[in-house]
């Protein structure tokens, strides 16, 4: 039987685009490169299209011939080839989990900071248990009862990210107050749990909650919410965009500073935080009478 080709993950996915715009700076073609490191030309290519595993001792070959010399670069992308295939935690959903989201999860854990515009919910890691479910529930519709719970574990196992003892991500999580008014006919303390869940991140050093008000100027999240995932060194950023089929990335540099750009502008066009979290906690206040 032969070998089965290796899944593109998002980790091999960003090597493979990290070396061929290296590449690219130089001028080099695939078949001179790869003539200068011993390979042949679609082996490069399969590399470069993440349709390969790069180990990672020759990483830094690779880049030597690309006259990239940074120790920074090269351990970043050293990190990247030894990781690519991975398993995470979230592997034990992988029946629950589509490949997307799995990337997603992934990209999560490698990253240093998430800003995240969210018009109509709570975001994931800010989400409460009981929130979690009630959302994934009116969502996940084609998802039967037992998949709605998997999901929402999953969802609350992904929370430890702000938590965990090196390097905990930073999030800057800009909420439409919309989202806010949510109510749950079933379960009608869920939205109370939720703002207090809220109230408590927000005393995380590492995470910003900003509220979209009601009557903000006009700004760019009109058009729809997205997460910009950071990471450290010299790694581009990446954007996610959802929908109710699924997920979508955003990976090209030029794109990805559309949205920084624009959450710039929506971070203007919020509440500053301290006027968000007494907002937050006006409508808790207000919820518990």
């Amino acid at each position: 039987m032969p070998n089965a080709r290796p899944a593109p993950t998002v980790r091999r996915r960003r090597l493979g685009q990290a070396l061929r715009r290296f590449r690219g700076e130089t001028g080099m073609t695939l078949d001179s490169a790869a003539e200068a490191v011993g390979w042949t030309a679609p082996k490069l290519s399969r590399i470069e299209t993440a349709n390969a595993h790069l180990r990672p001792a020759d990483v830094a070959t690779l880049l030597r011939v690309y006259g990239v010399d940074d120790p920074e670069v090269v351990a970043a992308l050293e990190g990247l080839a030894r990781d690519a295939g991975k398993r995470g935690w979230w592997q034990t959903y992988s029946g629950i989990v589509s490949p997307t989201y799995a990337d997603y999860i992934s990209l999560e854990s490698d990253a240093d900071c998430v800003r995240e515009f969210s018009p109509l919910l709570v975001p994931g890691l800010l989400q409460a248990a009981s929130y979690a479910r009630e959302t994934i529930a009116a969502n996940a519709i084609t998802r039967s009862p037992e998949e709605v719970i998997a999901l929402a574990e999953v969802r609350l196992a992904r929370q430890s990210v702000l938590a965990r003892p090196e390097r905990p991500l930073k999030l800057w999580a800009i909420i439409h107050e919309a989202a806010l008014h949510q109510r749950f006919a079933l379960r009608p303390h869920t939205m109370r749990e939720q703002l207090r869940r809220l109230l408590d991140a927000a005393e995380m050093p590492n995470v910003t909650i900003q509220v979209m008000p009601m009557n903000a100027t006009p700004h760019p999240g009109s058009v729809s919410g997205f997460s910009l995932v950071s990471f450290p060194g010299p790694m581009p950023d990446v954007v996610l965009l959802e929908n109710l089929l699924g997920s979508a990335y955003v990976e090209g540099v030029d794109e990805v500073q559309v949205f920084a750009d624009a959450f710039e502008r929506i971070v203007a066009a919020a509440l500053p935080m301290d006027d968000s979290l007494a907002l937050i906690s006006r409508m808790e206040e207000g919820s518990r009478k």
